[in-house]
């Protein structure tokens, strides 16, 4: 379970500098933040020389503090004509800054206050795990997690090429030194890596030897006599990343908001995607309602599924105020969004969850029936759960925005189904009905929803499919209601004059005709949640949309390489460590009813494996969503990578 997160509060030594009352350390050298950041970690790293000519470089830090390194290595790489590509920054904080202290701790340093005011202008909510920032046009991404260094650094997935152990110091601050710690940051090493540290701590030096790191004493800053810099000489093989393909063109089946996201994704790092969609347009689907549902599902043990949908709601917000940012034509609206209990025991639990999660109220709070009600304008008998942030989105809108990214790198084929796919000479090829060639690529990202199982490498996924009927209701013949209310069923803020009532469940069922019976339920739905909400509607007439919805048995995503199917020859089955795979083939599937909330973070997630860079899930989560977990037991990936 994350535990809460506690900000750090800001304050300032006698002599200016920042400071922690509660590890009685400053978090930077009294004589220069940044000119210490220069010498010992950009320095002791060899920066930037080492990462110029790459196409990516991967930084972990070990404390963030308040961003004085990391601004001081924007700088630095922004400056270097030379540098690489894309420059990855993970960094770890237990105790992060909000956001107004984040902007006043920075502020002295004002050679950076352009970048400042970009890092703070996308600053997180001090909520626990991987917050993903894009900055400098999406060339710099930093990966913040936000956690205990002990356990986070455990479940990280990447390769990092230089490290800055940094932290108050070993005696204020012994757990973030310790030789476990070591042993973490050497999992994570890439070959080569490099490391520095302004501490020389004996048992510092004999955990990191320990580890396989050669190191080297050089002169400290300003008054420390000696820092720490090192090598990783271990010649292990690293389980994580695989090297970046060489060819940058996949072949996308499905353009609902999955696979139009992992297109813009894709587009995003140069790769050439074609896009092929059985309909006459993008978002037609389970993709095509006219507005759906954006808030998280929290959980008393902080479960998967509470995870994800946290971490995916989280991602949704910044993608979609990226778009908006851009000037494309999503279509989104943060009304807020109120869970209500469905009786007694479950508002019990919600006010269990909210209390031992301790989110900040920017994110979650536990309103009662009276504050409920009073939010609402109408009465409610229970109270529930309220998302200042949460609201609604048109799927098809972000579709569309998805693919106006980045244009010039995507090729949208319409009224394209594929009736079949295969591999033979290193390439991958869609097929029609007739057995002619629609598209070859290396690469292939099966993103079709309830249509996967129809081609033979998805198979044997235990993916179902859920019919879903929406119900519109004309906003003039209900009373006001500006939020998004979920419970057993939801209705929506007025959208171009419609409500839209959902849904119905039914597995299997594949008609796709309105049904008087769901539209009665969609109603006797909300008129459970709003007591005499429907008194004015007249249920003849009324219209809505039958969708079709991706169910997995556990409820949760199925994301990343796809195995071989279990009736594979045996000679492709008898590993034991890890399944095989096919390679280049790809999947984002199962989002359920989710497909709003876990369509940016699958994106992210799906194209990081593919090109071998940080994920924005840890390793227990990604686990969680991977393909193989369907395989029978002895088939079954034991790493998660």
């Amino acid at each position: 379970m994350a535990f809460p997160l506690v900000p750090a509060p800001l304050a300032f030594n006698p002599d200016g500098v920042l400071w922690s009352p509660d590890y009685r350390d400053v978090y930077h050298s009294c004589h220069g933040g940044p000119e210490q950041a220069r010498h010992v970690f950009l320095g002791g790293n060899d920066l930037p020389a080492r990462w110029r000519g790459r196409e990516r470089f991967v930084i972990l830090e070990t404390g963030f503090g308040a961003g004085l390194n990391f601004l001081t290595t924007w700088a630095a790489w922004r400056a270097d004509p030379q540098a690489c590509s894309r420059l990855h920054f993970v960094s770890l904080e237990r105790h992060p800054f909000i956001r107004s202290d984040l902007r006043q701790a920075q502020a002295r340093w004002t050679e950076f206050a352009p970048l400042a005011a970009e890092l703070n202008a996308s600053w997180p909510l001090p909520v626990p795990g991987i917050h993903r920032i894009r900055l400098d046009g999406g060339r710099l991404l930093l990966t913040l997690v936000l956690g205990d260094a002990r356990q986070e650094l455990r479940r990280l997935m990447l390769a990092a090429d230089a490290f800055y152990l940094d932290g108050f110091a070993p005696d204020k601050n012994p757990e973030l030194w310790t030789p476990e710690i070591c042993k973490a940051i050497a999992r994570l090493a890439a070959p080569g890596a490099t490391l520095a540290t302004w501490s020389v701590a004996g048992h510092l030096r004999a955990a990191l030897s320990d580890c396989e790191f050669a190191l080297e004493k050089r002169p400290g800053f300003a008054g420390k006599r000696q820092m720490l810099v090192g090598r990783y000489l271990s010649r292990k093989p690293h389980p994580y990343p695989a090297p970046a393909p060489a060819e940058r063109h996949v072949i996308i089946i499905g353009a609902g908001v999955a696979g139009t996201s992992v297109a813009g994704e894709l587009a995003g790092h140069d790769w050439q995607v074609t896009l092929l969609e059985a309909r006459a347009a993008p978002g037609q689907g389970a993709s095509g309602n006219i507005a759906g549902v954006m808030r998280p599902l929290p959980s008393v043990d902080d479960n998967f599924l509470a995870r994800l949908t946290r971490a995916g709601f989280l991602a949704a917000r910044a993608h979609l105020e990226r778009l908006t940012a851009a000037g494309l034509p999503v279509r989104w609206g943060t009304s807020g969004a109120l869970q209500l209990a469905r009786d007694a025991e479950h508002e019990a639990a919600q006010i269990k969850a909210a209390r031992a999660l301790a989110m900040p109220e920017e994110f979650l709070r536990h309103l009662d029936g009276n504050a409920a009600s009073a939010l609402l304008g109408w009465p409610v008998r229970r109270g529930g759960w309220y998302f200042p942030s949460g609201g609604w989105v048109q799927p098809f809108s972000l579709c569309a925005a998805n693919l106006l990214s980045h244009p010039e790198r995507i090729h949208l084929c319409r009224n394209t189904p594929v009736s079949a796919i295969s591999r033979a000479n290193g390439m991958w090829r869609a097929d029609d009905a007739n057995g002619k060639i629609i598209a070859r690529a290396p690469h292939m990202v099966m993103a079709s929803g309830v249509a996967a199982p129809r081609f033979a490498p998805f198979s044997w996924l235990p993916q179902r499919s859920a019919r879903g009927q929406v119900t519109w209701l004309p906003a003039e013949a209900t009373p006001p209601l500006d939020i998004l209310l979920c419970g057993q069923g939801y209705v929506t803020p007025p959208v171009d004059g419609v409500r839209v009532v959902g849904a119905s469940y039914q597995l299997d069922d594949a008609a796709d005709e309105l049904r008087l019976a769901d539209r009665d339920e969609n109603l006797s739905k909300l008129e459970a949640l709003l007591p005499g909400f429907c008194a004015r509607i007249v249920p003849k007439g009324l219209h809505g949309r039958v969708g079709f919805r991706p169910m997995s048995p556990d409820r949760l995503p199925i994301v990343g390489a796809v195995p071989y199917a279990p009736n594979a020859p045996e000679r492709l089955l008898h590993h034991s460590r890890h399944p095989p795979m096919y390679p280049g083939l790809w999947c984002v599937q199962g989002f359920g009813s989710r497909g709003i909330v876990w369509s940016a973070l699958m994106a992210d997630f799906l194209v990081s494996r593919m090109i071998g860079a940080p994920l924005p899930l840890p390793h227990d989560l990604t686990r969680a969503i991977a393909p193989e977990r369907f395989l029978p037991t002895g088939a079954r990936v034991r790493g998660g990578g």
